[in-house]
């Protein structure tokens, strides 16, 4: 299985990632403390890494490996 990310969205306490098999997760916010107490602009300030393998907030120097999301 591919884990390639294409877009995130956050809403209430929840990031979701779509994927680029067509799959949606939603993961809450609450895993990641630097996410968790982020405002929603550094959340929306992210940029995707390794061809959508990963997901990098420079500003919170917060990466997350997307296949990890699914574990």
């Amino acid at each position: 299985k591919s884990f390639i990310a294409l877009e995130l969205k956050f809403i209430n306490d929840s990031m979701i990632v779509s994927m680029e098999d067509g799959r949606q997760i939603s993961v809450p916010l609450e895993w990641f403390p630097k996410l968790r107490d982020a405002s929603i602009d550094q959340l929306k300030n992210y940029r995707l890494i390794g061809g959508g393998e990963g997901i990098h907030w420079e500003s919170l120097d917060e990466d997350l490996l997307v296949e990890n999301l699914f574990i």
